[in-house]
C-alpha cells in the first residue's frame, strides 16, 4: 500500500477508493449516466424512450415528460426513485444530513440531493460506490461558488471513508489474523537497525483543515483552526471501523512508513529526529521507539525483522 495519507485538499476519493475494492448490487437506475445522443445507431430497441424516462425522472422541470405514461404514473416513478436515492445517501452521510436539515424549516440537503441527481455523471451503477459518487460531486460542486459550506468536502470524505474502509477488501493484516513474525521485530527486542516497518492495510491516516470529527449542526466554526486535523481509521478483526484522533509526531510517522514501505526503523527514527530538530537525538528515538510498540500492539504498524540486504550493516 505504497500511498501517502489522503488530504482531500490535494488528493481524489481514487486514493482510498482504490483500497476499499469494487462490488456490491447493481442499481436500475444510473445517477447521472451518460445519456448519449437520440438515433444511436447501435442503441437497443427502447432504450430512445427509457432515456427519455430518466432524463424526465432526473429532471422534470426542464425534461419532457415521456409519451405515453400518464402523470400519475411518472408522480410515483419520479418520487420513487428520488426518494430511494436521498435515503440512502442520508444514511451514508448522516451528519452531513442532520446539519442542512438543521432548522427543520431551512431544508439545505433536499435541493444538494436533486442539484446531484440532475447535474452530476456517475461512473458507475454499483449502489456500494454511490456514497463515492456523491463525494465526487461535492468535490467539484466547491469549485463552481455554488454557497455551500466550506467545511462540506472534507466532512463528506470523512464520512465516506468509513465506508470505503468497512467494504474494502483488505483483509491480511487486520489485528490478530496476521501469523508469524508481523510483529516481532521491536517486541523480540531486535536492534532497530534491523526492523522493518509498513501500515496495515485497514489502517488509513488522514489529514483535514477542518475538525471533521466535531462538526455538527451545533458546532460548524466559521474558519478552519490554525492546525490541521489529524485522524486514523481503522478497522478491527470484526468488521468494525474506529476513529482516533493523532498528533502531528504520530501522523508524520505514519506517514514516512505508507511512503516508504519496508523502512528501517531506525533510519525512520532520525529522519524524524532530524527534522524536528531534537535537542536530545537518543530520547527522541527512544519516545520514538516507544510509539512504534504501541502502533505495532495496536496492529496499525506492522513490524518485520529486516533481511540481511536491508540491514546498514550488510549494504555495499
Amino acid at each position: 500500500m505504497a500511498r501517502p495519507p489522503v488530504s482531500p485538499d490535494n488528493a481524489s476519493t481514487d486514493t482510498a477508493g482504490d483500497r476499499a475494492g469494487e462490488g456490491g448490487n447493481r442499481a436500475g437506475v444510473v445517477v447521472g449516466a451518460d445519456r448519449g445522443g437520440p438515433g444511436n445507431p447501435g442503441a437497443e430497441p427502447g432504450t430512445d424512450a427509457q432515456r427519455a424516462l430518466s432524463d424526465y425522472i432526473r429532471d422534470p422541470d426542464h425534461a419532457p415528460a415521456p409519451a405515453g405514461i400518464e402523470a400519475r404514473r411518472l408522480k410515483v416513478y419520479r418520487e420513487l426513485f428520488f426518494n430511494n436515492l436521498q435515503s440512502m445517501l442520508a444514511g451514508n452521510f448522516p451528519v452531513i444530513h442532520r446539519i442542512l436539515t438543521t432548522p427543520s424549516d431551512d431544508d439545505r440537503w433536499t435541493p444538494l440531493i436533486r442539484d446531484f441527481y440532475r447535474e452530476h455523471p456517475s461512473r458507475t451503477p454499483l449502489f456500494t460506490e454511490l456514497a463515492r459518487e456523491f463525494l465526487r460531486y461535492l468535490q467539484h460542486r466547491a469549485d463552481t461558488a455554488r454557497g455551500d459550506p466550506p467545511w462540506l468536502p472534507e466532512l463528506a470524505h470523512y464520512e465516506w471513508v468509513e465506508l470505503a474502509l468497512q467494504i474494502s477488501e483488505n483483509v491480511a493484516d487486520a489485528p490478530g489474523q496476521t501469523p508469524g513474525p508481523t510483529r516481532a521485530g521491536i517486541v523480540a527486542g531486535e536492534p532497530l537497525t534491523r526492523v522493518a516497518l509498513r501500515l496495515s492495510a485497514l489502517a488509513w491516516p488522514f489529514a483535514y483543515h477542518w475538525p471533521v470529527h466535531r462538526l455538527a449542526p451545533d458546532h460548524l466554526p466559521e474558519f478552519p483552526p490554525a492546525e490541521p486535523t489529524f485522524l486514523l481509521l481503522q478497522r478491527d478483526a470484526a468488521g468494525t471501523v474506529h476513529f482516533q484522533q493523532l498528533n502531528a509526531l504520530t501522523f508524520r510517522l505514519l506517514d514516512r512508513i505508507e511512503q516508504a514501505p519496508g523502512l528501517l526503523a531506525h533510519t525512520l527514527l532520525h529522519e524524524l529526529a532530524e527534522e524536528a530538530r531534537a535537542s536530545s537525538v537518543a530520547a527522541f528515538i527512544d519516545q520514538g521507539t516507544a510509539m512504534l510498540q504501541q502502533l505495532c500492539d495496536a496492529g496499525v504498524v506492522i513490524a518485520m525483522p529486516a533481511s540481511r540486504d536491508e540491514s546498514p550493516g550488510n549494504r555495499p
